[in-house]
């Protein structure tokens, strides 16, 4: 039996004094060509379900052979989870600066044409650990530069170095009411079939500031930049998002069935000796900028009357917005529908919304992945 090893990582400290510290748990590898992995989940307070997962792949993964390291940070952001009001977890955004904690990660903006050009000589496996070598640098500078840095910043970019060191970076996350879905780069679509996640979006190559895209923009940019140069390089780096399902919600059979997933993919690529074939299901998928928003048209008190996860026809309806105010008027209940077939992936979790409100976000032009 394989037992992870246990750290911690600091990544600030409280106004009192109190050192911040994550939880890291290592599975040691036993063969150095295998390729890393780095997961981790909870960046947002109530996105707790990712933590669950970690927990039941890590014993999943105590009977099997493991061949890459593999490095799990739950938990990862103590000053989100505890941000409370009431019963409901926050923890969305930093409280002090209001930016999104999952949007706080590092742009290196590298000169990649300079960077290759001082660098092509090497062969492929030395270019590479030089360029993963170029953007642990680069945290480090981050962190270090003399005029500080936030909080939300200083604690995306210590998760970030941790992520540049490995070869494959998951980041495990839920939605307000969601169906379980994926964000996949566009050079990497054929890896979605691995997961046990019926839904996928489809992402390209720029920087968004979330963690996927902070792990495989600089990678892609530096194998498209090697292309044009006429050098053919095939990226190292894979980076997803996983979507499981609702925040605020703990459900251990339902975490052991993506975890079940993820080790699947893990099989694919070698991490582990063992073979794991992935659930049969059908998968679906969409490119991002197919992923629409729909804003409230009026205030109100909103009944979400489309399913997530199902396919919601045109002309039908998505809510109705409640007007008690405006009783004995046509306008004290409206029913709302949208003029294209699409697949509600998430809503709003509040039936109290002023008028522009996120209500849900709807796949379009949905395909089936094969």
């Amino acid at each position: 039996m394989t037992k992870a090893r246990t750290s911690k990582l600091t990544i600030g400290e409280l106004a009192a004094g109190q050192v911040l510290d994550i939880p890291l748990f290592t599975f040691k590898g036993r063969d150095s060509s295998a390729p890393s992995v780095y997961v981790q989940a909870n960046v947002h307070g109530a996105e707790v379900q990712g933590n669950a997962v970690i927990f039941q792949l890590m014993t999943l993964l105590e009977e099997h052979d493991i061949l890459g390291d593999i490095v799990f940070a739950p938990l990862a952001n103590p000053l989100g989870i505890n941000q409370k009001s009431g019963e409901f977890t926050l923890g969305r955004f930093d409280p002090i600066t209001g930016v999104n904690w999952n949007r706080e990660y590092l742009d290196h903006k590298l000169d990649i044409a300079t960077w290759f050009r001082e660098h092509q000589h090497l062969p492929d496996a030395e270019l590479f650990t030089a360029f993963q070598l170029t953007l642990v640098e680069s945290c480090h500078q981050k962190l270090q530069q003399p005029w500080g840095i936030t909080t939300g910043h200083r604690l995306a970019v210590n998760l970030q170095t941790l992520a540049h060191q490995a070869d494959i970076v998951l980041d495990l996350h839920t939605g307000p009411k969601s169906c379980k879905h994926l964000y996949c780069p566009e050079y990497d679509m054929a890896s979605a079939k691995y997961f046990s996640i019926p839904y996928s979006l489809i992402i390209p190559n720029s920087f968004g500031g979330a963690m996927d895209e902070a792990a495989f923009c600089p990678w892609w940019q530096l194998v498209e930049y090697a292309t044009s140069q006429g050098r053919e390089l095939t990226n190292p780096v894979a980076a997803f998002t996983l979507e499981l399902a609702s925040q605020e919600r703990i459900d251990m059979q339902d975490a052991l069935k993506d975890a079940q997933g993820i080790l699947a993919y893990l099989s694919h690529r070698g991490v582990i000796k063992e073979q794991v074939l992935p659930a049969v299901m059908p998968r679906y998928a969409c490119y991002l900028k197919d992923y629409k928003k729909f804003h409230a048209p009026q205030s109100g008190m909103v009944e979400y009357c489309a399913s997530v996860g199902e396919q919601l026809p045109r002309g039908e309806t998505l809510v109705n917005i409640l007007r008690v105010d405006l009783y004995g008027t046509e306008k004290a209940l409206m029913p709302i529908s949208l003029e294209q077939d699409c697949v509600p992936i998430l809503h709003f979790a509040s039936a109290s919304v002023h008028q522009g409100t996120e209500l849900y976000k709807v796949m379009t032009n949905v395909f089936e992945l094969t």
